[in-house]
């Protein structure tokens, strides 16, 4: 896999904000609890991590980019990451020299190169970065997008419900049931930040057309991730923060406080249509430029 990527990085800064909701489902489970839905020990909120999220977005972008040299993703299911760097170690030496010699750059010259080729051809390394410096090393990226956790606007219930099935795991248990758990929200909308920076968008070649992907993944994350766990999850809303400088024209926190989010009645919400969405648009920031999807 080879990609000469000439594109130009871009050159403003963006915030955002990704509102989405899930129905009777588990959005993200937590194995050191037995695949509860994460949640806020002392509130009650629920959470979403990051990691979570961008996992959804490789899988995208993976699947609608699959024949398109430079959009290769660098964390798949089963990867192993070494086999990964070695790709760069084949593609910048010559063959017999790549497979003879150790896997370490040559000098800053050819560490440069070789982290370089992973965000060229990688979508995910020059989008979130990556650490690269393992036996095989290709050195270490810092991404130009990163996300938050994501917060349940309202406390969220986790229930346990009980399920059975009429297959037994185990030969002479055919006369009995087994018995299993599956915990679900019946309802929850989340809120999630995030950040663009041009100023590392430049040091990753993160172009337009990759801000413009990321878009789309976003928007469409949970349209192939459906499972009996994640049913009923959507994306509602994408508020993005166009600034006009690779500085910026007004601080992140600023910009998100002018989007509230408000139940509109008392009983416990199960729709979207229980809350209201509001933007505040007067007096914006000078250069700032709010965008919906």
């Amino acid at each position: 896999m080879t990609n000469e990527r000439t594109h130009q990085p871009i050159e403003k800064r963006y915030d955002f904000t990704i509102l989405f909701d899930v129905t009777n489902g588990n959005p993200n489970g937590d194995p050191d609890a037995g695949n509860l839905p994460r949640m806020d020990a002392e509130t009650g909120h629920g959470i979403v991590t990051d990691v979570c999220l961008k996992r959804k977005i490789r899988n995208y972008v993976e699947i609608v980019k699959r024949e398109e040299l430079g959009f290769g993703i660098y964390v798949t299911e089963g990867a192993v990451l070494n086999e990964q760097h070695r790709q760069a170690y084949y593609a910048l030496r010559k063959e017999d020299e790549a497979k003879a010699a150790k896997l370490e750059p040559k000098d800053k010259d050819e560490a440069r190169k070789l982290t370089q080729w992973m965000s060229d051809n990688f979508y995910d390394v020059r989008t979130f970065g990556a650490v690269m410096s393992t036996k095989v090393n290709c050195g270490q990226v810092r991404g130009p997008v990163q996300f938050t956790f994501a917060r349940s606007v309202d406390p969220i219930f986790a229930s346990e419900v009980t399920i059975t099935r009429q297959a037994v795991t185990q030969e002479g248990q055919e006369k009995e049931r087994e018995m299993g758990r599956k915990h679900i929200v019946p309802y929850g909308l989340y809120r999630m930040n995030g950040f663009v920076s041009a100023h590392l968008a430049d040091k990753t070649n993160f172009t337009e057309e990759d801000l413009q992907l990321l878009w789309e993944a976003i928007v469409n994350m949970f349209e192939h991730d459906r499972s009996a766990s994640r049913g009923e999850m959507t994306v509602r809303k994408l508020v993005i923060f166009e600034h006009q400088s690779a500085l910026g024209q007004a601080p992140a926190h600023q910009l998100f406080e002018r989007i509230t989010v408000q139940k509109i009645h008392d009983q416990p919400a199960r729709s979207y249509q229980d809350y209201q969405v509001s933007i505040e648009r007067d007096s914006l920031p000078e250069g700032v430029t709010i965008i919906e999807r």
